[in-house]
């Protein structure tokens, strides 16, 4: 049953993945054509709702990044409260391996970056823009290669990039938040107790909860704390039980199963339409050479397989994990490569460090190319490690045996 469950979950975000990929190529493709100025016209269009002395004006690319994130991230914290309690987050033995991958999957490209752009005023705010995995993208590479790939090198990289997501959530609490409303937070502080109370007393219609999370939303998005956030503190009040007398899924699952499909193939997509979007046009190789592209390309291609693979190998070598069963060295790196691919979240942080057209047009060069180069060589390495293993003979663990 959790395998099944597994490969239906990794399945699903492999083939968001391609839809992803080409909502980019799309977004790329008009922003350099003759059409541009209608993809610039339909990102900056104004939309307003107003409820009284209650206004949210914003353009249509803050809607997508500030409100439909929101339920982007209402997913994510959905899908790491689940593996928390029942998943690969919920035993020690499963997380430490792909948990020390992360951690350094983080830390090394934000180190690269950070050297890189060192003594460059106002770009040190985007160091974290390629700590991140691009969980879709990353399975949709791995898709490619069909049953040449053992599911538990995909569920490496899955709870790898969950607990990655666990880090870009405190990153963007901790370090993405302008000035502070302590009204505003009041109001969420109130609407966050108020789930809690829903949870405590076991509701289990998910209508309420929603109905909380939007106006948690409008409070968080008016205090100064970044509104995805909201969506985050929603998913953890999600009741995961489904009570003494009900039977089937419970509200949490019941709640990620239809957000699922419109989150891959809907939120996603659009997100990537709006934010991929970049003029080539007079872009040369002194454009990739400039410090925020380059720190932020030379941090996702080099950091994340450099960080990954080293520490999975000391941890490995220390005694205090094993590898995943049927998984050999170069599979670990081939997979250490394909966590180079940040897009949807390297992207997202990009639109919280900058906000200077320039600087985001940098931040998009940098993270496409970064992401387009660890794509291609994961995808390399682990097509090599396939052929190299067929037809091998397989220990009794299941690791595959080596020839080096």
């Amino acid at each position: 049953m959790v395998v099944r469950a597994l490969e239906k979950f990794i399945s699903h975000e492999a083939s968001s993945g391609i839809v992803l990929g080409i909502a980019a190529i799309l977004a790329l493709v008009l922003d350099n054509s003759p059409l541009a100025w209608l993809y610039d016209s339909l990102l900056t269009t104004p939309m307003v709702v107003q409820i009284g002395a209650l206004k949210l004006d914003k353009p249509l690319l803050l809607w997508i990044n500030d409100g439909l994130m929101a339920v982007f991230f209402l997913l994510v914290g959905l899908e790491i409260k689940r593996e928390m309690v029942r998943g690969q987050l919920s035993s020690l033995d499963q997380v430490i391996l792909p948990g020390v991958g992360a951690i350094a999957g983080m830390a090394t490209p934000a180190l690269i970056y950070t050297v890189v752009t060192w003594g460059e005023p106002g770009l040190s705010r985007g160091w974290a823009i390629p700590s991140a995995t691009d969980i879709a993208f990353a399975l949709g590479v791995l898709a490619l290669l069909g049953k040449r790939v053992p599911l538990s090198l995909k569920v490496f990289l899955l709870t790898l990039a969950i607990i990655d997501d666990v880090g870009a959530i405190v990153i963007i609490a901790l370090f993405y938040t302008a000035d502070l409303s302590t009204t505003m937070l009041a109001g969420a502080g109130v609407a966050v107790a108020a789930l809690l109370l829903l949870n405590r007393f076991k509701v289990r219609s998910i209508a309420p909860y929603v109905l909380i999370g939007i106006v948690l939303w409008v409070f968080v998005l008016k205090s100064g704390v970044h509104a995805t956030l909201a969506g985050v503190v929603l998913a953890f009040a999600i009741p995961i039980d489904v009570g003494e007398d009900a039977v089937g899924q419970s509200p949490l699952e019941i709640m990620e199963t239809k957000l699922h499909y419109w989150v891959a193939y809907g939120i996603m997509p659009v997100f990537a339409f709006a934010n991929a979007g970049v003029s080539l046009s007079g872009i040369g190789l002194d454009t990739l050479l400039r410090p925020l592209p380059l720190g932020i390309a030379l941090g996702l291609f080099f950091g994340n397989q450099f960080g990954i693979f080293s520490a999975v190998w000391l941890v490995v070598k220390a005694g205090w994990a094993r590898l995943p069963e049927g998984v050999g060295w170069v599979q670990i790196y081939g997979v250490a490569c394909l966590a180079g691919i940040g897009f949807t979240m390297s992207l997202f942080i990009g639109t919280l460090a900058f906000t200077d057209p320039a600087a985001a047009a940098d931040v998009r060069i940098g993270v496409l190319s970064g992401s387009l180069l660890s794509a291609l060589l994961g995808y390399t390495v682990l097509r090599v490690a396939a052929a190299r293993t067929a037809g091998r003979p397989v220990e009794e663990s299941g690791t595959v045996l080596e020839r080096h």
